[in-house]
Order: structure tokens, then C-alpha cells, then sequence
């Protein structure tokens, strides 16, 4: 039998268990508006680098491949880092990181190296990746465990914010400048070659560099900013964890937790592959026709959606069961996808496009799920399920793969089996059996 709500392990807030969290939330919620933007800027460079550096699609891919596979490489550590020093230097560390990283993309650009470009989005999901571990669960512990998918939702919603806002904004600064072919940049001066090279250097230099200063300033505000301590000691119903601390001595023991990762990885992996197709694929001919710039501000568009839909599920979260809503979405995510490979023009444009909308209450749902009871070892299962994220990583590489085989329009076959996956994990499989069966007093 399904749980009627994510019952998610209580932490004690350290002497503040009476307090309304609103301020702490609101600094949180600038986290998640933060690496929104810098995660949604990749789906604006990986036609610009693609055109840079006559990159396939498999090849453009490496991007979220470094990318995500930062995750993976990163979250564990990360979950030992934040267990060792605490949820708010583990925040603050994340920031400073994540600004060396878009710090790297200064001389990658300067130089026009594609690996610098590639350590470069590494060390930035580095950071990133420190980042999600210590403010998702602490978004969700800092309040009542029974609208903890609501309020995880309502904070993604501001994550969404910021992917919405960064193709748009990245096309008017990235994409503006036009990629001239190795046959033009042949026939161009000296001194156009120059200014030509500089400009697509600047391009990219620019936004960067502002966005590592605002990371530092950032870091320097959570610095200061008093946020409460966190320690994790009973489930929600108060109960003793004891015999599951005796039965469970790791958050890997938990089906519940394996298949939420399951969950995570393919979720992330179609959002990401969607994103990241989504410039070339509006350009196409037979969908869109648009320009580059046109297809990156219609990019906002897919990311609003999920914004949107946030917005409406952190209320629909608190009336309905989460494995529902979650079902669901998935359901009509995965129709909307087939409808896009059997149609062409702006009704598989707009298909595609109307993805973000169903996207938007995945991601935390499911990660709220995942954590649902588990005591001590809620730190632990963070880390699993941020790991997972690696799927952004290996699946828009695959992806890259079939639209190079069998051509763009059909290789989103990909993301219809992941949302096939995540419906049923919101029906069947996010139920923790160890909620059912064992309860100590």
C-alpha cells in the first residue's frame, strides 16, 4: 500500500524546533535559482562549441558528460564532506568552487581548447554537485516532514527560474556571435582573424566571469548569514531507529533508495538529452526552421514549463499523493515525446517543448521519496541520489549516438523508456517497505 505522503526522516534542529524557517529558506532558494542557470547555460554553449569546434553530436555530448559525470566521481565525497563539516560550509565551499570553475572558462575560450572547456564544466559541477547534496535534504528537513515534496518543489520552482532565464539569456550573449566555417575564417585578414576570434572569446569570457563573481559574493553572504544545525535522529513518527540502524547499517540497503537513483538517473538523463538537442532540433527544417538565436530563446520555453509546473505542484503536493502526481506526468511526458517522433512542424515542436511542464515535479518528488524514512542515513541516501544524477552524463551521450545513426528526429526514443521507468516508480516502486513492516517503539 502506497504512503499517503514522502515520510521523510525527522532531524532535530538543534534548539529551533518551533521555528519558522522562512528567511533560511528564501537564502536556499538563491542556491537553487544559481546552479539552475549555470546547468541550463550548457544547452546554449553545445551548439556554439559544436559549430567552434566541428563537433557530432556524440562528440558535442562530452559536455553533460563531464558535465553530470561530476556527479557521479563527486557526490559521495561530497555527502563525507557535508556528514564532516555541516550542511552550510558545505554550501559555501560548493560556491567557491563552482566560481573557479566558471573562472577556467576564461583562458578555454582565450585559447580555444575543447578539453580546457571540458575540465572546466567539470570543476563547475563540482561545485555544483556539493551544492545539491547539502541544500536538498536540508530544504527538506527544515519543516513539517508531510509537505516536504511541497516545499523541495517550490524551491526547484526557482531552480526552474533560473533555466529559464539562461537560454534566453545566453543566446543574446553566446549565440549572437555568428561561427564562421574553416573555409570563411581561410579567406578572413590578420587583423579579422583577430577580432573575429576575439569576439567569440568574449562571447563566452564575459558571462562567466560575472557569474564567478556573483558565485564568491554568494558564498560570502551564506558566509555570514546565520542558518540553523541539523542532526539527524528519529524518523517522523518519532520512532527509535535502532532496529533499522541494526537491519539497515547503510542507506544501500533500502530498495526504495536504489530505485529512486534508478529514478533520478533516467530523469535527469531525459531532461538533459531534451535540453541539449533542443537548439539543433528547433532548427531543423521539417520542426522549427529557426536560427540558432531564435532556437535558444524558444529553449526558455521548455525550462519555463518546468518552472510553471513547480509552481502548480507545490500546491497540487499537498492535496494529492506525490507517487500520483508523479505517475502521472511521467505518463504524459512520454506521450508528448512520441507525439513529437511521429509528427513534424510546430505541432513536434511544440510537443517537445511542452515536456518542461510535466519535467517539473520529478525531480524533487522523487528525490523526497527516495529519503522517505531512513533515519541517520538520510545524508547517506542524498549523496546515492545525487550521484545518480551521472545519467544527464550517459544518456544525452546516447542519444548523440542514434541521431548521428538513425538522425535527430527519432533518437528521443531515449527519453520516452526513462519517463516509462519513472511512472512506475510513482506508482509501485518509491514504497518503502520498512515503513510497513517495521516499527519500533
Amino acid at each position: 500500500m502506497a504512503i499517503s505522503s514522502p515520510a521523510l526522516t525527522t532531524s532535530k534542529l538543534i534548539n529551533q524546533t518551533n521555528k519558522n524557517y522562512t528567511t533560511e529558506l528564501v537564502t536556499l532558494t538563491s542556491l537553487f535559482f544559481m546552479w539552475g542557470f549555470l546547468t541550463a547555460l550548457n544547452d546554449i554553449l553545445i551548439p556554439h562549441l559544436k559549430a567552434i569546434f566541428s563537433l557530432n553530436y556524440a562528440q558535442a555530448m562530452l559536455v553533460q558528460f563531464v558535465f553530470f559525470a561530476a556527479y557521479f566521481i563527486m557526490s559521495l565525497p561530497s555527502g563525507y564532506i557535508v556528514e564532516k563539516i555541516g550542511y552550510k560550509l558545505g554550501i559555501v565551499i560548493g560556491l567557491i568552487i563552482a566560481g573557479v570553475g566558471c573562472l577556467a572558462f576564461y583562458p578555454a575560450a582565450a585559447i580555444q581548447s575543447y578539453p580546457l572547456f571540458l575540465s572546466a564544466f567539470f570543476a563547475l559541477a563540482t561545485g555544483i554537485t556539493l551544492l545539491q547534496v547539502a541544500a536538498n535534504p536540508y530544504v527538506a528537513i527544515l519543516g513539517k516532514p508531510e509537505t516536504a515534496s511541497s516545499r523541495l518543489n517550490l524551491t526547484q520552482a526557482f531552480n526552474s527560474l533560473g533555466t529559464t532565464v539562461a537560454p534566453f539569456f545566453g543566446s543574446i550573449i553566446i549565440l549572437a556571435v555568428a561561427v564562421k566555417s574553416a573555409a570563411e575564417i581561410v579567406k578572413l585578414s590578420p587583423s579579422q582573424l583577430s577580432a573575429y576570434k576575439l569576439a567569440e572569446a568574449s562571447a563566452v569570457q564575459v558571462p562567466y566571469l560575472g557569474l564567478a563573481a556573483a558565485l564568491f559574493i554568494l558564498a560570502a553572504v551564506i558566509g555570514v548569514i546565520k542558518l540553523p544545525s541539523i542532526k539527524a535522529e528519529s524518523n517522523n513518527n518519532g520512532e527509535s531507529n535502532r532496529t533499522f540502524d541494526y537491519l539497515h547499517d547503510s542507506a544501500w540497503k533500502y530498495k526504495h533508495v536504489i530505485l529512486g537513483a534508478i529514478g533520478i538517473f533516467v530523469y535527469v538523463g531525459a531532461e538533459v538529452a531534451i535540453g541539449s538537442f533542443l537548439v539543433n532540433y528547433l532548427g531543423d527544417k521539417n520542426i522549427g526552421g529557426l536560427t540558432a538565436t531564435q532556437a535558444g530563446k524558444y529553449v526558455s520555453f521548455y525550462w519555463g514549463g518546468a518552472m510553471v509546473g513547480r509552481f502548480i505542484g507545490s500546491a497540487v503536493l499537498r492535496k494529492i499523493v506525490p507517487g500520483k502526481v508523479l505517475t502521472f506526468n511521467a505518463i504524459v511526458a512520454a506521450f508528448l515525446v512520441i507525439l513529437t517522433m511521429l509528427l513534424t512542424g510546430h505541432i513536434a515542436m511544440w510537443a517537445i517543448l511542452l515536456v518542461g511542464l510535466f519535467n517539473s515535479i520529478m525531480f524533487p518528488t522523487i528525490f523526497t521519496l527516495g529519503i522517505a524514512g531512513l533515519g541517520k542515513h538520510t545524508g547517506q541516501a542524498s549523496g546515492i541520489l545525487i550521484m545518480a544524477i551521472v545519467g544527464g552524463a550517459l544518456i544525452p551521450v546516447l542519444q548523440g549516438v542514434i541521431a548521428d545513426t538513425i538522425g535527430i528526429h527519432h533518437a528521443f526514443i531515449i527519453p520516452v523508456l526513462c519517463y516509462m521507468y519513472i511512472a512506475y516508480y510513482g506508482f509501485q516502486g518509491h514504497i518503502p517497505s520498512h515503513l510497513k513492516t517495521v516499527k519500533v517503539k
